[in-house]
């Protein structure tokens, strides 16, 4: 599989930038991998890269990006923090990648038993931590249940809506982001990783 050049990004809708991303996890979960040499890839990003994708993730050590979507050296921009939230940092990225870098599409990925979440959820106060997972917080207002009713189902429809009010934050807080879907530039989609089998799947 070729590496993204300038051209091929360019020509890319955000559409077909979905649709890579999905046949990548397709083949993630067959476990047959497309062909790649990654050296090769190494020497022709070095002149310069034209990722086509930009996917905020947790930093969960089971969701590697490049992996669960098959993608190769210079194909996606993996921005991470733990329970996947959105700050001032991470959009600067967004905002980067897209409206400076070129890439069509902006991922929300979540995903199933995340620890953060969990934390978040059984109100976890810890230095810096407690700072991050204060912006969990308004996916766990949404389901309004008492703190001693926090089981497993309802973590991880916490888990869900924090991707889903991560995808507001992003086009409240990025006119420029906002704007670039508005004129079908771009495409924000949220999706969800299950550990369990290692399938995405993405959000209506």
């Amino acid at each position: 599989m070729r590496t993204q050049t300038k051209i091929t990004q360019e020509n890319l809708t955000p559409q077909e930038a979905h649709r890579i991303l999905v046949e990548g996890n397709q083949r993630f979960v067959q476990n047959v991998k497309a062909q790649r040499n990654l050296q090769d890839q190494v020497f022709e990003t070095s002149k310069g890269q034209y990722p086509f994708a930009v996917v905020l993730s947790c930093i969960d050590s089971r969701v590697p990006a490049e992996l669960v979507f098959d993608q190769g050296i210079g194909d996606i921009f993996s921005v991470r923090v733990a329970g996947n939230v959105v700050n001032e940092d991470v959009l600067a990225s967004m905002e980067y990648a897209c409206k400076i870098a070129g890439s069509k599409i902006v991922i929300l990925m979540g995903h199933s038993k995340c620890g953060a979440v969990t934390a978040a959820c059984n109100n976890v106060k810890l230095g810096n931590i407690t700072a991050l997972l204060s912006k969990i917080q308004p996916a766990i207002d949404a389901v309004n249940v008492d703190m001693s009713e926090m089981h497993d189902d309802v973590i991880e429809e916490v888990a869900h809506l924090n991707v889903k009010h991560s995808i507001i934050q992003i086009k409240q807080q990025s006119p420029i982001l906002a704007e670039m879907e508005e004129r079908g530039e771009i495409e924000i989609a949220g999706a969800m990783y299950d550990v369990s089998n290692g399938l995405v799947e993405f959000f209506e």
